[in-house]
C-alpha cells in the first residue's frame, strides 16, 4: 500500500460534530413518526444516528409499517420540521467554531459532507456564521448511498480536488466513523453519544471535543504522517 500523503484537507460531519442538532433531529423523528402512528424514543432515534433522512424513513417502515402518508411525505415532513427546529434553536457544538477558525489558519481548505438534506447544511453554516469557512459543501442526499458507505466522502474530496487519503475527516457517529475510514481518510471521532466500541475502534484519534482539537492537531498530523490509523472498515459495495 503506498503511503499516504500528507494532510491537505479537512471535512466535517455537520450533525453532532458543528452543531448540536443531534436532539432536535430526536424531537423531529419523534413528532413525525408519531403523527403516522409510530411511536419512537430517543433510544429508538440513536439507531438510526448519521444516516440519511429516507434511509431513516426506511428503517421505521420496515419494522412499523404505517398505511397513512407515503414515505415520502414522511421524510419531508421530518425536513420541514428540521428546518424550523434550526433556525429556532441550532447551537454550535463546544469548540466547533474555535476548531474552524484554527484549522483555516493552518491555510487548510475546508468542506462539510453531511447526511443532511443540503437545505439544512445552508442554515446550520448560516446561523453559524460559517458560509465563508467552507470551500465545498456536500449532502449525502445527492449520493446513491447514504453513510456508513463512503460516497459522500470520495465526492468531496472530488469537489476539493484532492486524494481522499490526504483528508482528515471529523466524525461523531458510528456510521460516519465508517464513511470515512472506508473513503480511506485518516478519522477523527468526536463522539457525542454512546458509539459502539468496534466503530470507534475504526478512528484515529478520539477526542472528547473540538475544544481539544488545536492542543492535539500536532499529534493528528504526526499520526496521518505516520499511517497510523484505525483498523480499515470494510467498504461496502458500489
Amino acid at each position: 500500500m503506498p503511503p499516504r500523503a500528507a494532510i491537505v484537507a479537512v471535512i466535517f460531519d455537520m450533525d453532532g460534530v458543528l452543531v448540536d442538532s443531534e436532539p432536535l433531529w430526536h424531537l423531529a423523528e419523534i413528532e413525525a413518526f408519531g403523527a403516522v402512528g409510530v411511536a419512537l424514543t430517543t433510544a429508538d432515534c440513536l439507531q438510526t444516528t448519521g444516516l440519511r433522512v429516507d434511509a431513516v424513513v426506511d428503517h421505521w417502515f420496515a419494522r412499523h409499517p404505517w398505511a397513512g402518508p407515503p414515505r415520502e411525505a414522511v421524510a419531508a415532513d421530518i425536513i420541514a420540521r428540521m428546518v424550523r427546529l434550526l433556525g429556532d434553536h441550532a447551537t454550535a457544538k463546544d469548540g466547533a467554531v474555535e476548531a474552524v477558525r484554527f484549522l483555516r489558519a493552518q491555510g487548510l481548505p475546508l468542506a462539510v459532507a453531511s447526511s443532511s438534506p443540503r437545505v439544512l447544511i445552508d442554515a446550520v453554516v448560516a446561523r453559524l456564521g460559517l458560509t465563508d469557512a467552507f470551500a465545498v459543501l456536500r449532502s449525502a442526499e445527492h449520493e446513491r448511498y447514504g453513510k456508513p458507505h463512503p460516497a459522500v466522502y470520495l465526492a468531496t474530496a472530488a469537489a476539493l480536488g484532492v486524494d481522499p487519503r490526504a483528508c482528515v475527516a471529523i466524525e461523531d457517529s458510528g456510521n460516519g466513523i465508517r464513511a470515512a475510514v472506508a473513503a480511506g481518510m485518516y478519522t477523527i471521532a468526536v463522539p457525542d453519544q454512546a458509539v459502539a466500541p468496534e466503530a470507534l475502534a475504526l478512528a484515529s484519534v478520539v477526542l472528547g471535543s473540538l475544544r481539544d482539537l488545536p492542543t492535539r492537531w500536532d499529534e493528528v498530523v504526526t499520526r496521518a504522517a505516520a499511517g497510523t490509523t484505525g483498523s480499515p472498515a470494510p467498504r461496502p459495495p458500489d
